[in-house]
């Protein structure tokens, strides 16, 4: 084909074919600076490119790499932003938490200590309750629980459960509102040690979920277990 011929020829097909039959890069590379028009003057292969052709005789980057950097930059605001709003939202929980520890330590007595974790979980935490269970004797306030039954509502190796329960009824039986999901901890109280649960229950079933984590909840139940120590149950 002529000099002539492949100008006149201004579609991807030719540029494909005379591609083809270069060796290499540098061949191709040639052919193009050789026949700048035919890349400049094919409109719909600028396109492909995601390139446009400036007035001032300058190929630019079009509209689909600008929508490129754009979508990466909402896509990067959205995810700083996420992170924020995490960063803020563990702050108030854990202000809230140090709070209501301050609380329960000014406890008077073990049936005190339970109505200040109840109040904690309703007015700092926004749950419907908050309770205490105990095997064998429970002091007042508190939700006594035959023998085994810690086993039975956390596993014979659980220590924390996160989500839904079916002991709702047992452990908050003067709720207000139907518990939905639970925060249940296990509890070592006195000594001998009697086996216990530190109960919060929410109205909403997506409260508390077994992926969350338990580092805020956890701690409330060490304090709960070393304040209980004060006043043992004879």
């Amino acid at each position: 084909m002529s000099d002539q011929g492949v100008k006149a020829a201004k579609t991807p097909k030719a540029i494909t074919k005379a591609a083809e039959a270069a060796a290499g890069w540098p061949s191709v590379r040639a052919f193009l600076q050789s026949h700048p028009n035919l890349v400049r003057d094919d409109a719909e292969l600028l396109s492909d490119l995601g390139l446009r052709f400036n007035a001032d005789n300058v190929v630019e980057f079009g509209p689909a790499a600008l929508a490129r950097q754009i979508d990466a930059h909402r896509r990067e605001s959205s995810a700083r932003l996420e992170l924020e709003a995490t960063a803020r939202a563990n702050f108030a929980a854990q202000a809230q938490c140090h709070a209501g520890v301050v609380d329960l330590l000014e406890s008077r007595n073990n049936t005190d200590l339970v109505r200040r974790l109840d109040e904690t979980a309703q007015l700092r935490f926004g749950l419907v309750a908050g309770a205490l269970a105990v095997e064998g004797r429970a002091p007042a306030g508190w939700r006594r629980l035959e023998e085994g039954m810690v086993d039975t509502i956390l596993g014979e190796q659980g220590v924390v459960r996160l989500g839904e329960t079916g002991f709702a009824s047992l452990l908050f039986p003067d709720a207000m509102l139907p518990v939905e999901s639970c925060a249940l901890v296990r509890l070592a109280l006195w000594r001998p040690a009697c086996p216990g649960i530190l109960c919060f229950g929410a109205a909403d079933v997506q409260a508390f979920s077994p992926d969350m984590g338990v580092e805020l909840i956890a701690f409330i139940a060490r304090v709960v277990e070393r304040t209980a120590e004060r006043w043992p149950v004879l």
